[in-house]
């Protein structure tokens, strides 16, 4: 199955493609890898998913907004390539939790994002190497930013 037959079966939306709010690019292509800057949790409405996981927001919550962060992730991708079908695999992905300084499970909040992308690309081509770090403070007081670099074709 392709990854947007995937997609579509699991009944996602994805939000607008975000915007750079910086001097940068969302994604930039070298070759055959895509690298995605950081992004957040961007819902379609086009508001933020804010707050620090363990004080704010309970582990659930900050899963809830990695995986939004993903989708915003392959919003960009879908905008910038035309299709997800395009993605070979995912090669790395950084996440970034805004947390409480006792909070001490950044990797099961990027569990989120790691699953979603496992669901859409499959096992073998969307699970990555990954790096999953706390942090006192985010832009905007975005709850997770993550970032991804993927193989394309």
């Amino acid at each position: 199955m392709s990854a947007e037959a995937r997609f579509a079966s699991l009944g996602l939306q994805l939000p607008p493609a975000p915007k750079p709010v910086g001097l940068y690019k969302p994604m930039v292509v070298v070759g055959n890898l895509a690298y995605l800057s950081g992004h957040g949790p961007l819902k379609s409405d086009g508001t933020l998913m804010t707050g620090r996981v363990g004080a704010d927001l309970t582990l659930e919550e900050g899963q809830a907004a990695a995986k939004q962060t993903g989708l915003a992730l392959l919003a960009t991708l879908r905008s910038s390539l035309g299709s997800l079908d395009r993605v070979v695999r995912l090669v790395k992905v950084l996440g970034l939790v805004r947390c409480t300084p006792e909070f001490d499970q950044q990797p099961l909040v990027i569990n989120g994002c790691s699953q979603l992308f496992a669901d859409v690309f499959g096992v073998d081509n969307g699970i990555a190497a990954r790096s999953a770090l706390g942090t006192s403070a985010l832009p905007s007081g975005i709850a997770v930013e993550i970032e991804a670099i993927f193989e394309i074709a």
